[in-house]
């Protein structure tokens, strides 16, 4: 019997992703310094709205709260919006105070 190849891009997806709304600045080769807004983010990346027109397979870096500089690379690109994988998988306990910084406040 067959066994099904794991796609790396569905394991992505599959980690937990929290609302965000965070502007930064994406640096690019072909775009130069960018203003992009991250509507929502995982450890492994985020995805933006009103994709100035990022394509698939370019990569940016930005500067992150916590975080700091980090390298992305663009996934998929659908309609306005934009997925962008990080270079590396962000720690635990980073990511978490990440979020607390870039994630919606309630009111």
């Amino acid at each position: 019997m067959a066994q099904a190849v794991p796609n790396p891009d569905l394991d992505f997806r599959m980690a937990a992703r929290h609302r965000a709304n965070h502007t930064v600045i994406a640096e690019s080769k072909l775009r130069g310094d960018t203003q992009i807004l991250i509507i929502n983010v995982s450890a492994h990346g985020f995805m933006i709205d009103d994709n100035p027109g990022f394509e698939r397979g370019e990569r940016v870096e930005l500067r992150l709260p916590v975080i700091g500089r980090i390298e992305a690379l663009v996934i998929w690109t659908s309609d306005n919006r934009a997925g962008f994988q990080f270079e590396r998988v962000l720690r635990l306990p980073h990511f978490v105070e990440l979020l607390k910084i870039i994630s919606p406040k309630l009111r």
